[in-house]
């Protein structure tokens, strides 16, 4: 009896998904429904969209800020898959003993191993994500040519990365894609360049997560909370499980699964195993359940996760600012910075993206600049912009353009703001992606630049008065 009360509303959501989706049924593609582990060709796709540029309007800076490419599972998640295995063996050897009808039961389920079995690493960029960057690198070139007609030098075209291996391997990839045949060496003439990175201990630019206590506290409080809001869905595909396949799913069997299903279909291109386990409106679910979590520990549902990136912002502005000053002052050509590049993780991005005010729906751009709690993303089959698998993919990137614009505009220098290559609209710009730069600052910016980092992640609440300055006798 309970268990049929679990199963109506999912089926009454699987009747609603697949009646008003009948026409797009065999275009369904799982892929591009895994959250954040979904790959950038199938969510973004393998260009920059176009967008309208006042004539005349030239670009003289690019700030970017992207995520590293598609990587293979940890050793905690690799750990789990092996677990996975162990369980899927006693469940169907348990079913078996007892006789339970498995016809639906499919082969590949019955003697699976983790194809991660044995590996002693995890978690570094595959081939695929090195790919991403790589063509990132030079899809970027070829849309902004006169930003990247120079000779290479690290003070012209800094690159920035975490410490953390996939991320400045991320910056190598693009690297490599963005000075392609501009360099001496070897046959493909390329180009040496540098990477530079902060210490994990100290990176507040882009893994300020890290180094702020508060949000460490916050995150670990409220992990429990976010897991009680995703069992009543995890509960209810596991009945549909156990009545579909007539094995003992626990809510533990069915998150593994669905992790393996992202893995699968994410670095293996394989979407006929896991993946197929569940229905197009339980897939849908299972990716809301993952954008639940991200909005509520990475995203919108806490002021603290973006406003912690307040030191990335101000960088970004900063170099907008100095490219402005050479601009004017005509600085010579290779003595200034044209484009600075950044490259870290979803918990970068999703606060950048936050911080810029993109994915909301409605007034929320009203609510956040009164410091209103957010409404959780709605759950399917309503719709939603919060989605990870466009908010940060694997390689998910921002783009902020800095163009020069004839004296007759309406500005003198404008700020065109790319989501993952699209031009996308920003609230405080009245909607639109290009944006006078004076009304960005104003609009998007300065709201955010009068919270401090240290009062931000180190003082705790409560303790936010200022102190007197301590007047420094002479000795």
């Amino acid at each position: 009896m309970v268990r049929a009360k679990l199963l109506i509303p999912l089926v009454l959501f699987s009747v609603f998904f697949l009646h008003s989706n009948a026409g797009d049924e065999e275009a369904f593609d799982v892929r591009q429904h895994l959250s954040s582990v979904s790959r950038y060709k199938d969510v973004a796709g393998n260009s920059f969209v176009a967008s309208e540029i006042p004539d005349g309007c030239t670009p003289i800076h690019l700030n970017l800020v992207a995520r590293h490419g598609t990587r293979s599972p940890t050793k905690k998640r690799m750990k789990e898959l092996d677990n996975l295995a162990a369980r899927l063996a006693s469940i169907v050897k348990e079913a078996e003993e007892q006789k339970l009808p498995l016809q639906n039961l499919p082969g590949w389920l019955k003697e699976w191993e983790s194809p991660w079995k044995g590996k002693q690493n995890g978690g570094q960029l595959t081939v695929q994500g090195e790919e991403e960057l790589y063509e990132l690198g030079i899809r970027t070139r070829e849309r902004f040519p006169n930003l990247f007609d120079e000779d290479y030098h690290p003070n012209v075209y800094p690159i920035k990365s975490s410490q953390i291996p996939r991320a400045s391997a991320s910056a190598v990839a693009f690297g490599m894609g963005l000075f392609s045949g501009k360099g001496n060496l070897g046959p493909g003439k390329h180009q040496a360049f540098a990477v530079t990175s902060e210490s994990r201990a100290s990176d507040i630019v882009l893994r300020f997560h890290d180094c702020c206590n508060n949000y460490k506290d916050y995150r670990k409080s409220q992990e429990p909370s976010v897991n009680k809001l995703k069992e009543p869905v995890i509960d209810e595909i596991t009945s549909a499980l156990t009545e579909r396949y007539k094995l003992n799913f626990t809510r533990q069997d069915t998150s593994s699964l669905w992790f393996l299903c992202k893995q699968e279909a994410s670095l293996l291109n394989v979407t006929d195993q896991a993946c197929a386990l569940f229905n197009p409106s339980e897939v849908a679910l299972l990716e809301w359940t993952d954008d639940l979590e991200a909005f509520i520990l990475k995203g919108y549902g806490k002021a603290l996760n973006y406003r912690m990136g307040v030191p990335l912002l101000k960088d970004v502005v900063q170099s907008m600012d100095q490219a402005i000053e050479a601009h004017e002052e005509k600085h010579a050509p290779g003595t200034y910075e044209k484009a600075r590049m950044r490259f870290a993780h979803a918990e970068t991005v999703v606060p950048f993206s936050c911080l810029l005010g993109l994915f909301l729906e409605g007034s929320e751009f009203q609510q956040i600049k009164r410091e209103q709690p957010l409404e959780h993303p709605p759950k399917p089959p309503q719709k939603r912009n919060w989605k990870c698998s466009n908010v940060a993919p694997f390689g998910g990137n921002n783009m902020l353009v800095l163009y020069s614009c004839p004296a007759k505009s309406s500005s003198k220098y404008f700020v065109q703001v790319l989501h993952n290559e699209h031009p996308v609209p920003v609230p405080g710009c009245d909607g639109s992606d290009l944006c006078p730069l004076d009304v960005f600052k104003e609009k998007v910016v300065a709201p955010h630049l009068k919270h401090d980092y240290n009062a931000v992640c180190n003082i705790k609440a409560g303790q936010q008065e200022q102190k007197p300055a301590t007047k420094v006798s002479a000795v």
